[in-house]
């Protein structure tokens, strides 16, 4: 839901003080366009504030949040998610996984992730030792040569799907898939806060 918070740097707003990065509100606006007209919020919650790195992380959840989900399309499993994984960055789990798990589960909710388990041509479960690409529209499929889209093996795709990220190579791997399959959900839109961390890691 779009909102302009009107009069909120004024001194004396009610909002002022309110209205903080990463933390859960209870809101009530007025309008029917698509931009709306904050009128009143309430702070419900404590979460630990977001620093350095894990902030800009929670930029790129918001940015990945604002780009792939429609206005006025409620997705309260997802944001559930969204909250466990403020709190995991808050906590300094580690990024690329909480990220990474975040990144799935966005693409699951809103209908376009695939079943990583189960093979699209065979009709069967996933060898752990085969090699696969996944069809942003279908799923996985064995690789064949000529293919241009990420190789990861059939254990990646496992590991995704059961949250387990401890192998490196399933850590590597699915970077690289995610950042594919994002891609082709973006229809190529860039994606700011991404751009940022990755110059800051290169520093």
């Amino acid at each position: 839901v779009g909102l302009v918070a009107k009069g909120a740097k004024r001194p004396h707003s009610k909002l002022r003080g309110v209205l903080q990065t990463f933390q859960p509100l209870s809101t009530s606006w007025s309008g029917k366009s698509e931009l709306r007209t904050l009128i009143d919020a309430e702070w419900v919650g404590g979460m630990l504030p977001l620093e350095k790195t894990a902030l800009l992380c929670g930029f790129y959840l918001n940015e990945l949040l604002v780009k792939l989900l429609a206005r006025d399309d409620p997705h309260p499993a997802l944001f559930d998610h969204y909250v466990a994984t403020l709190n995991e960055l808050a906590h300094n789990e580690p990024a690329q996984i909480v990220l990474r798990k975040f990144e799935l589960a966005l693409l699951k909710e809103t209908g376009v992730g695939a079943d990583l388990t189960r093979c699209t041509s065979k009709r069967g479960a996933l060898d752990p030792a085969g090699s696969y690409v996944v069809d942003p529209e279908r799923g996985p499929r064995p690789a064949r040569a000529g293919d241009n889209w990420p190789v990861v093996s059939g254990k990646t795709l496992l590991d995704m799907e059961h949250e387990d990220y401890a192998d490196a190579a399933t850590q590597a791997q699915s970077k690289q898939l995610m950042r594919f399959l994002l891609a082709h959900h973006l229809g190529g839109a860039p994606l700011n806060t991404r751009q940022i961390l990755i110059d800051l890691m290169q520093l």
